[in-house]
């Protein structure tokens, strides 16, 4: 395993892959291996290993007992077209293909042959004709040989032809039987690469005996996110965490130690060029001075996390690089399909709320939440939710901290209906000139229960309330009008009520507010 340095390296020492740690858009590999060294400098194969390693990131490490160094590792490349025959790991839709590709010469050169015999057979039956003609012509009169020799003729032309009609049926049987099963093998399988690396290492020891080697680099082709799975049984909520992994490098993963990292290293690290930003005073105009220009505008309530980025959606990691390891060792073929990889999973208890806004949709929809015991934060990403029925539908899971809260929705109630109505009407007063706009929002809920339902169900019913950012145009909740009053407003202008429905039951909720503005606002 072991030459001089101007010699030729001997066979490959295999150089396995044994830990991966898999970003957003490529994978940082790690290989190990144990090598043989004797004095001096030799140079040593390992491999293969895939044409896709990013030959910069290269690092290779020796640990031994006696001092040994590297001194040079690169990648060297070459291609391996695939060879014409068929080989020992070919599968049987392959092997199928090879067959029928060595049938149809064998077939074509009957065929020729047989059309060769048969215009052969043909031209001895026109001069057997011209024989019987001219002995007919000079006087011979051989009836009995004559009937015998085309009797003859005819019967071997006509087995001749039937061989033929066999042999042409066969050939086009066989070409579309292989054009089916050569389509059935690109779908099925892909070409194997035929560019293939080998690591080439330069070692200088000062001893003899055997060396551990840490060689690890970068390798494209190779993503993953995460994705969960959610069980609510009861009272209690089981979340699992799992990876979705892909990968692509022209060689498998078996057994390795899978580290999930949300790292961009492709990245910029240089912070952005700053532009000049110039700042204007403008004098009001007596107009502008003598009117007060709002604009009613929607905002959605939200907290704060990273801005969103245009394009293929990433990992939201809430601004902060996140690691997560597999708990035990994993297996990903380089096929390009997903495979999931548990992460973690936990159990704790939860709290279930029928929750409706009627303004955003006509469904009560049971939200469940729950503190994250996961130990590590949970990325965004999409989850399955399941309930005692079975598989109810796929939710998303937003960021969440660890020991935050989780929110899940886990789908909407059938047996529940709210219908919404609004009124809206606008006065001035005589004195003030104010402009006051009334807004009447009239909720109605209805439950519809099975005969064996006796329990009552509290809803949690949203309405949203403008909020007023300037001191000429007041909001206020009419509480005298209402029926009943909200119980609760929170600063963002959400009323709330917690309605109480029993089997069979409806209610009507009635949210009066309204709006005033000075005489001195515009565009209300």
């Amino acid at each position: 395993m072991s030459t001089s340095p101007s010699s030729e390296p001997t066979a490959p020492a295999p150089l396995p892959v044994t830990a991966v740690t898999c970003t957003e858009d490529r994978a940082h590999v790690e290989r190990t291996a144990t090598l043989e060294l004797r004095p001096g400098t030799q140079l040593l194969r390992l491999g293969p290993v895939s044409a896709l390693a990013v030959d910069r990131t290269l690092h290779a490490e020796l640990t031994a007992v006696f001092p040994a160094t590297v001194l040079d590792v690169r990648i060297v490349r070459a291609w391996t077209p695939r060879g014409p025959g068929p080989s020992g790991d070919d599968s049987p839709l392959r092997r199928r293909v090879t067959s029928l590709e060595e049938e149809r010469p064998v077939l074509e050169q009957r065929r020729d042959r047989l059309t060769a015999r048969g215009d052969a057979l043909g031209r001895l039956a026109v001069d057997l004709l011209r024989e019987i003609g001219e002995g007919a012509g000079s006087g011979e009169a051989e009836r009995d040989r004559w009937a015998r020799e085309l009797d003859r003729v005819d019967a071997e032309r006509e087995r001749q032809a039937e061989r033929l009609r066999e042999v042409e049926a066969r050939l086009r049987a066989l070409s579309d039987e292989l054009r089916e099963a050569e389509q059935a093998l690109a779908d099925a399988e892909t070409e194997p690469a035929e560019l293939v690396g080998h690591v080439e290492l330069t070692v200088e020891a000062q001893g003899e005996g055997t060396a551990e080697l840490r060689l690890s680099h970068l390798t494209p082709c190779a993503l993953w996110r995460p994705a969960y799975r959610a069980t609510l049984d009861g009272d209690a909520l089981t979340l699992e965490t799992e990876a979705m992994v892909w990968q692509r490098t022209g060689e498998d993963w078996s057994g390795v130690r899978l580290t999930l990292s949300t790292a961009r290293s492709s990245a910029a690290t240089e912070p952005p060029v700053l532009g000049e930003d110039r700042l204007t005073l403008q004098d009001r105009s007596p107009e502008e001075r003598r009117t007060v220009r709002v604009d009613l505008r929607e905002e959605e309530i939200g907290d704060l996390g990273p801005a969103p980025v245009p394009g293929l959606p990433g990992v939201d990691d809430g601004g902060e690089v996140r690691v997560l390891h597999a708990p035990d060792p994993v297996s990903v073929p380089a096929d390009g399909r997903a495979h999931r990889v548990p992460v973690s999973s936990f159990t704790t208890a939860a709290r279930s709320e029928y929750a409706c806004a009627p303004e955003l949709s006509p469904l009560v929809t049971q939200v469940v939440r729950a503190d994250n015991r996961s130990g590590h934060a949970l990325l965004a990403g999409p989850v399955d939710l399941i309930r005692g029925s079975g598989f109810v539908g796929r939710g998303t899971l937003e960021f969440t901290a660890p020991g935050a809260t989780v929110e899940l929705a886990f789908g909407s109630r059938d047996d529940h209906r709210v219908v919404r109505e609004t009124e809206e009407t606008r006065d001035t007063t005589g004195l003030t000139q104010r402009t006051v706009l009334t807004r009447t929002v009239r909720l109605h809920l209805s439950r519809f229960s099975a005969p064996d339902e006796r329990d009552d169900r509290v809803v949690v019913v949203r309405e949203r309330i403008p909020v007023s950012e300037v001191s000429a145009v007041e909001v206020r909740v009419r509480e005298e009008a209402c029926s009943p009053a909200p119980d609760s407003v929170d600063a963002d202008g959400v009323a709330r009520w917690d309605v109480t429905l029993p089997p069979g039951g409806h209610r009507t909720l009635t949210l009066v507010h309204e709006v005033s503005a000075s005489s001195k606002v515009t565009g209300l």
